[in-house]
């Protein structure tokens, strides 16, 4: 039987591609946004907490925050995984389906994780010296969902693996052989430190230049996190891309020419958000790295797109009468959560205010 046999009819999709391309990008950016703070916020709370010369009310500080955080990566991941399934269906479903063992341990491990960070963030003054045993328990649990999530989506691009399953029908097929996975995996876990140690250079920049003196003492500490983390990505990087099949390293077409033309300026702007980080220009640094992950996100999906065109393009899917009311149903409920999630950051905001404002007096 030929991997090609074993890939489900796609369903059709009520208006063009296009759509759903763009809403799974935008999406997908948020998430992944969030979940670099999220997983690298934590696995640096734990280094700082192992080492010991970190403030303690730092440390306390960014612990509130953990918990929102997985709450944001969470919710922001449900809608880029919905139109991932959209577009692509008849490949996540069959690579869920193949690692099915592990796949469910998803949900256990991420409730895990969130009410770790819960008792982590709330207990904080009383943990005494299981601060360090308590991180370390919640970034092997992240870590474990993120290697899950890892194995999958790269079982997804490989239909030719597959065949695994006739001598292996368990549900335990991790596709580890594949050269990608771990090259990928080891790319988007320093990925999320460098992010995260922005992002506390960020709140950091934030305190000082609203009187908080002691903050401004920080940010090279948390640039240093971002620097040191890029820098040795990019190895992992090169690796990463060194790993791809050749028909993605010399793509011929215009397929090829943006996907090199992508990667290049997602690179320069690394660079550029490295010399930003070394002369402590936190927000230029933030703007450049942004940069980054735009483009980063980009080269992933003409990625996708290359290595899944030999099985079934996406743009070949039936379309039904196009049918927009339930695009416009969900662009107004999208809008409506995201005006929600402002005014939740708002209040959140200004409890923070009140707090330091009340710490101070």
């Amino acid at each position: 039987m030929t991997p090609l046999q074993l890939i489900p009819a796609p369903d059709p999709l009520q208006v063009p591609w296009g759509w759903f391309q763009i809403l799974l990008t935008v999406t997908f950016f948020f998430h992944l946004l969030a979940m670099n703070l999220m997983l690298g916020g934590t696995l640096i709370n734990f280094f700082r907490h192992v080492r010991g010369r970190c403030p303690v009310d730092d440390l306390e500080d960014t612990a509130h925050k953990i918990p929102f955080s997985v709450a944001f990566a969470v919710n922001f991941g449900v809608a880029p995984l919905l139109f991932l399934q959209v577009l692509h269906g008849q490949f996540i479903y069959t690579s869920s389906v193949l690692m099915a063992s592990f796949w469910l341990l998803v949900l256990p491990l991420l409730i895990s994780a969130y009410g770790s960070s819960y008792l982590y963030s709330f207990n904080f003054r009383r943990l005494g010296g299981w601060h360090s045993a308590l991180t370390g328990l919640m970034a092997l649990l992240m870590l474990a969902v993120a290697f899950i999530f890892t194995c999958n989506l790269s079982l997804t691009l490989n239909p030719a693996a597959w065949s695994t399953y006739f001598d292996r029908p368990d549900g335990f097929i991790l596709n580890l052989s594949n050269p990608i996975l771990f090259p990928r995996f080891l790319h988007s876990l320093l990925g999320s430190i460098a992010v995260a140690g922005l992002g506390l250079g960020l709140w950091h920049d934030w305190q000082a230049r609203h009187g908080n003196s002691a903050a401004a003492t920080l940010i090279p500490a948390d640039l240093r996190w971002f620097s040191i983390s890029t820098m040795i990505n990019f190895a992992f990087g090169f690796w990463y891309f060194a790993s791809q099949p050749e028909s993605i390293r010399s793509a011929p077409g215009m397929g090829g020419t943006v996907l090199i033309l992508l990667l290049l300026t997602g690179i320069t702007c690394a660079i550029m958000a490295l010399i930003a980080a070394g002369t402590l220009r936190v927000r230029a640094a933030a703007l450049w790295a942004l940069l980054t992950l735009t483009f980063m996100v980009l080269v992933r999906e003409v990625v996708r797109g290359l290595l899944l065109s030999p099985w079934r393009s996406s743009v070949d899917a039936a379309v039904t009468p196009h049918q927009y009311s339930p695009l416009l149903f969900f662009l107004l409920t999208l809008a409506g959560g995201l005006l929600l999630i402002w005014f939740m950051i708002r209040l959140v905001r200004s409890d923070t205010q009140t707090d330091t404002k009340e710490a101070r007096s």
